[in-house]
């Protein structure tokens, strides 16, 4: 009997441990702990609405502003988790390693990598085999027959540590690669960011996280993250 409360209290404490170490990115009321790139704040087309973070491309329409919006904090090593639930035929993208300086860099995309998020069926986009949902975004192609149809929510787990980086689409892992090496390399150069508009493009392994401005309704919620 004492082995058996001692291994439930192990179990308990490891548990309560592990949960301790998640940070919550998204309190469900508002944009705190975020920003448009290259400005102070949030920018207004991006709402909460039903306890998550939504682009709204009407307010956009009507003259708020919107942008790439960007976590105050950046990150070395971690693993990020979140939701999102795209619009018929919309896109966005969730981007990682990002430099936040807009003195030196104009978009986000100039220096980090994307995970796709996108309607497969109704964008362009998804007649590009690269550029389908849960790939690494014109790099690496993932598994097909994942992503949830728009309008349904997908869960998404990103992980970095050290060199390894893992993109996860609703529990199957799309891409497991490593940043940096040779092979790395030949993926940039083999893609459309070897056009020199972003020379600094994925060779930076820390920096800001973004959901994207593509000007579709895009909605994100359960946003969390894990320093590793």
């Amino acid at each position: 009997m004492k082995k058996i409360l001692f291994a439930f209290l192990v179990t308990l404490v490891s548990t309560q441990t592990n949960a301790q170490k998640w940070i919550s990115l998204f309190d469900g009321k508002t944009t705190n702990g975020w920003h448009s790139f290259g400005k102070a704040s949030a920018g207004e087309a991006w709402i909460v609405e039903d306890g998550a973070i939504v682009f709204d491309p009407a307010a956009k329409t009507a003259g708020k502003y919107g942008g790439d919006l960007v976590t105050n904090e950046s990150y070395n090593d971690f693993h990020l988790q979140l939701e999102w639930k795209i619009s018929k035929n919309g896109n966005s993208g969730i981007i990682f390693f990002i430099q936040d300086d807009p003195t030196k860099y104009k978009e986000t995309w100039h220096t980090g990598p994307e995970m796709q998020v996108l309607d497969n069926d109704g964008h362009p986009d998804g007649k590009i085999i690269s550029h389908r949902a849960g790939n690494l975004y014109d790099l690496i192609v993932g598994k097909e027959g994942v992503v949830k149809p728009a309008e349904e929510w997908n869960k998404v787990d990103i992980i970095f540590k050290k060199d390894k980086l893992d993109l996860i689409l609703n529990d199957v892992s799309m891409v497991s690669t490593h940043v940096g090496d040779d092979g790395w390399k030949d993926l940039i150069r083999r893609s459309k960011f070897s056009k020199g508009e972003s020379p600094d493009f994925a060779k930076i392994f820390s920096g800001h996280i973004a959901l994207q401005d593509h000007g579709n309704k895009v909605s994100y919620r359960n946003i969390r993250i894990q320093k590793l």
